[in-house]
């Protein structure tokens, strides 16, 4: 009987340690699309040509003489046999105004090698790193917020994919390809996701305002920043982002940086107003990877009808790094007690099936 439930008691283990494992591995690699919901089908026939021309970018390009693609496929598969290099991807589509001011997102699902994307001609996100420093981010899944200034609601809108493949199949290969919006999200009153400056390495000086961070490179967040050619990288990093806020916004707000794998401190016009786990000592929880970062604003952190700088000093210790996993926004104080509590409704509906699991 004991060695009965020794080894009952073992397999038990086993398959928690295992459950934790994967729990741990995967750390958001990719967003459940369970509170999403589709509001343009992007599957179907693009415009497709091989080669690079920044003008490909453009809304008003003229691409009626371009070969037309399946999306999702392998390019190889669509005729491309063997072809390594750049090429452009283009599409049109339209959406209705019930939907603007809602949370939308472009998911292209996996492209092989290199990407950026482009919405009406204004860049709305990218993943790895093109030539002559290339890093490929095959294995990332493409999700990019769309900021509501880029789109058109009373008519057509263009989407422009560039696209790098080094070897083997390229393109945009696999996924649920499509326009979607978050169901039971409040939208940030100032969206901070998109491209934001970034540099590794730590020092002090790189929280001050007027610190020029021109020569820093360009990052995607919210996003592991291994996909975008840091793929080993275990320390110190900044984060830079500016953006303007309007003396009618008025109240108070909450500054949310969404999940930061592994500790943070976060610096608004230079003034420390948030951190999770002890910088100085290089001690955190194990699970505070996955703490979404609130972080409650004085009415006199920020400078109203000007540009504010948030700076974010990250210590990543192991595996993945970087601010990669959303919202990343400014709230007001309501409006972010409206998304908790949407919030919570929806984790206690996960915890109710794991707890049917383990019973």
């Amino acid at each position: 009987m004991k060695s009965f439930l020794s080894n009952k008691l073992s397999r038990k283990s086993l398959l928690l340690f295992l459950i934790f494992l994967l729990c741990f591995s995967v750390k958001a690699e990719s967003p459940d699309n369970s509170d999403w919901d589709r509001v343009v089908n992007l599957k179907g026939r693009w415009k497709f040509a091989i080669g690079d021309y920044k003008e490909w970018a453009s809304k008003d390009f003229y691409d009626e003489e371009w070969e037309t693609i399946r999306v999702p496929s392998t390019w190889e598969d669509e005729g491309f046999y063997d072809y390594d290099g750049y090429a452009w991807y283009r599409t049109e589509f339209q959406i209705d105004a019930i939907y603007e001011g809602e949370n939308l997102y472009l998911d292209l699902g996996y492209i092989d090698d290199v990407d950026e994307v482009y919405i009406n001609g204004e860049l709305i996100g990218f993943s790895g790193v093109f030539p002559p420093n290339y890093t490929t981010a095959y294995n990332a899944r493409r999700v990019y917020t769309i900021p509501d200034r880029v789109l058109n609601f009373s008519s057509a809108n263009t989407i422009a994919v560039r696209v790098y493949d080094s070897q083997l199949a390229g393109g945009i290969v696999y996924g649920d390809i499509g326009i979607f919006r978050e169901i039971n999200k409040v939208h940030p009153e100032i969206q901070l996701a998109g491209s934001w400056k970034f540099n590794i390495g730590d020092e002090m000086i790189w929280k001050e305002p007027d610190y020029d961070h021109s020569e820093w490179g360009n990052i995607m967040v919210p996003g592991f920043w291994m996909h975008y050619g840091f793929q080993d990288y275990d320390g110190y990093a900044w984060y830079r982002k500016e953006f303007y806020f309007d003396q009618n916004q008025s109240g108070k707000f909450v500054l949310v940086m969404g999940k930061i794998d592994d500790i943070d401190e976060v610096y608004l016009n230079g003034k420390l107003v948030g951190s999770t786990g002890d910088m100085e000592n290089e001690q955190f929880e194990w699970d505070d990877y996955n703490k979404l970062r609130v972080y409650y604003l004085d009415e006199s952190d920020l400078t109203p009808n000007s540009k504010n700088l948030i700076a974010v000093r990250v210590l990543d210790v192991t595996q993945h790094g970087g601010i990669y996993e959303g919202p990343v926004g400014i709230m007001k104080l309501k409006t972010f007690q409206e998304f908790w509590k949407e919030r919570e409704k929806s984790q206690k509906r996960k915890k109710g099936f794991w707890e049917m699991f383990f019973k």
